[in-house]
């Protein structure tokens, strides 16, 4: 399995999604090697949670990422991860290689040429849907095509939302049976924050006499925070005294600190015990995304107990039922953004409700037990067909038991 991210390093969603998936393969009896990026005091060689990790370090020179072009760092990174790669496999047999996303694409196709085994690739997010279909530079379009020849190089392709399997069909003319819609998950236990801790969140960021609502996430255009900022003084107005925290970091929060007010507080990236403890001290956790290939992060603050509310775009619009399982607005309208998250805030019974059943469909829907399985059974799809055998010739001497020939 190749991955540019892997705890310790954590960028977004992708390496908790290769983390969480690997360790479930391997508690279900399957062999897995993650092959990811050097963490800084991170072992170059771990056995953990029953995966064998190894990560590369990234060679010198250091390749400055400017303006959102990652392509020269890609490329080096690649060399590192194929040299990498090639020593992990020694002495191992493997059946495939999965690669995660376009920035190991080149590592993958050499690594399946090199073991002789099928590839599978995720696509979790393309660049033309980052971009709204727009694509403005060269190295947008260069993306875009290395994620098409990762594409049509795979023996499958797996995507997390059946959003996301129109998408790549419409994009990258993958042939429908080629594709597979498998489900991003969560471990729920993982998100149940200690109430100590919760009460500790909510002393931090909340005023005294006010709801607090958050958000989590890569602060980049398509995650759509600059809505919810416009829709803050409109929650103000009806709800005085109401905080809102944006948790993370990005290209994008410099401009989004400079449209904020006075009751948004920007928290950075938070992790492990400090991100479940502000989902679950807040009495509203919301997704604005313009784009949204799955929404896992609405699924974990669902695992943390807090209501949700999302935008209906896409792998949001198929895992939050609205009125059921949380509350959804249609994406870039900062007023029916204002009326969705106001309608959790004025009802604490109907915000219980929404909460208690999205969780339950968490742990009933989305556990990674399920997903691993699912996963494994593309991988099993790779598997060439049994060789269809000969007519068989039967013959029968007396005396002499039955004989198969193979004619």
């Amino acid at each position: 399995m190749l991955s540019w991210e892997y705890p310790p390093l954590l960028v977004g969603g992708l390496g908790r999604h290769v983390h969480a998936l690997a360790g479930a393969l391997a508690a279900a009896g399957h062999e897995v090697t993650v092959v990811t990026r050097q963490a800084p005091g991170a072992p170059r060689v771990e056995h953990l949670e029953g995966v064998r990790v190894i990560r590369a370090a990234e060679d010198p020179p250091a390749f400055e990422v400017t303006g959102g072009d990652l392509l020269g760092w890609a490329l080096a990174f690649n060399h590192a991860l194929t040299r990498a790669a090639l020593r992990a496999v020694r002495g191992h047999r493997y059946d495939l290689v999965h690669a995660h996303d376009w920035l190991v694409a080149h590592t993958a196709v050499t690594l399946r040429d090199h073991l002789d085994v099928p590839l599978v690739a995720t696509i979790h997010a393309t660049e033309s849907g980052r971009h709204q279909g727009w694509l403005p530079g060269a190295h947008n379009r260069t993306i875009d095509d290395i994620e098409r020849w990762l594409c049509a190089e795979a023996h499958r392709v797996i995507v997390c939302s059946e959003y996301m399997r129109a998408e790549v069909i419409r994009l990258f003319g993958v042939p429908a049976e080629r594709t597979e819609v498998v489900h991003n998950g969560v471990d729920a236990l993982r998100w149940r924050a200690r109430p100590r801790a919760v009460a500790a969140a909510r002393e931090r960021y909340a005023g005294d006499d006010g709801p607090l609502v958050s958000l989590a996430g890569r602060l980049v255009y398509e995650k759509g925070v600059q809505h919810l900022l416009a829709a803050a003084p409109r929650l103000r107005e009806r709800f005085p005294g109401l905080r809102l925290v944006v948790a993370g970091d990005g290209p994008y929060r410099k401009d989004l600190e400079r449209r904020a007010g006075p009751a948004v507080s920007f928290a950075g990236f938070l992790t492990g015990h400090d991100l479940t403890a502000l989902m679950a001290a807040s009495d509203c956790y919301v997704v604005p995304s313009i784009y949204e290939p799955f929404g896992m992060v609405a699924l974990e603050a669902a695992a943390a107990g807090t209501p949700v509310a999302v935008s209906s775009t896409g792998g949001l619009a198929e895992i939050v039922e609205h009125g059921v399982t949380g509350v959804c607005f249609p994406p870039g309208d900062p007023d029916a953004l204002a009326l969705a998250v106001g309608g959790v805030l004025a009802d604490r019974d109907y915000a219980r409700a929404l909460a208690s059943r999205a969780r339950q469909r968490v742990v009933d829907d989305f556990n990674w037990p399920a997903i691993a399985a699912r996963t494994a059974a593309v991988y099993d799809s790779t598997r060439p067909p049994a060789p269809e055998l000969p007519e068989l010739l039967l013959t029968r001497r007396p005396g002499v038991p039955m004989a198969v020939g193979v004619g």
